[in-house]
């Protein structure tokens, strides 16, 4: 009457951190905060030999806006603050949620987060992407600080 425990091991099951994926980040200086991940890499490479993500998120949401306020002030308080990052799937979080936001896929490569020039010209970028996308009012909850 031994039986022999078997392994949990699916092969066919299905990838659920696919592109445009919302996520939450666990650990590091972008702890809690919201992103969308942009490329992955199941396998990893010869630098990172686990699976790992190219992410695009909000390090600072935009602030409240009242009607009272001048155009130039809310312009200002609609600023987003984006991060790009590299980060192992262990420390990040899914979420039932997805983002289409248009990000230049050329601009947005392994190789451009290397040179510090190239990194801020690609953030400038996500930045305006992100921003076009709070002010058309859409998917304002990307937008919002996450409370738990």
């Amino acid at each position: 009457f031994f039986f022999k425990p078997r392994l949990l091991e699916h092969p066919n099951m299905g990838k659920f951190l696919k592109e445009k994926k919302v996520v939450i980040v666990l650990s590091g200086r972008y702890a809690g905060k919201k992103a969308v991940i942009v490329k992955n890499f199941d396998d990893g490479d010869g630098v990172r030999p686990y699976g790992h993500a190219l992410v695009v998120g909000v390090e600072r949401p935009p602030l409240k806006i009242t009607r009272r306020m001048s155009a130039k002030l809310r312009a200002k308080r609609s600023r987003v603050k984006p991060f790009v990052k590299l980060i192992n799937y262990s420390h990040i979080m899914p979420t039932r949620y997805s983002l289409d936001v248009a990000l230049d896929k050329n601009l947005l490569e392994k190789k451009s987060l290397k040179d510090a020039a190239t990194k801020s010209k690609v953030r400038k970028d996500v930045k305006k992407k992100l921003e076009e996308r709070y002010n058309s009012g859409e998917n304002m909850w990307f937008f919002r600080k996450l409370r738990f």
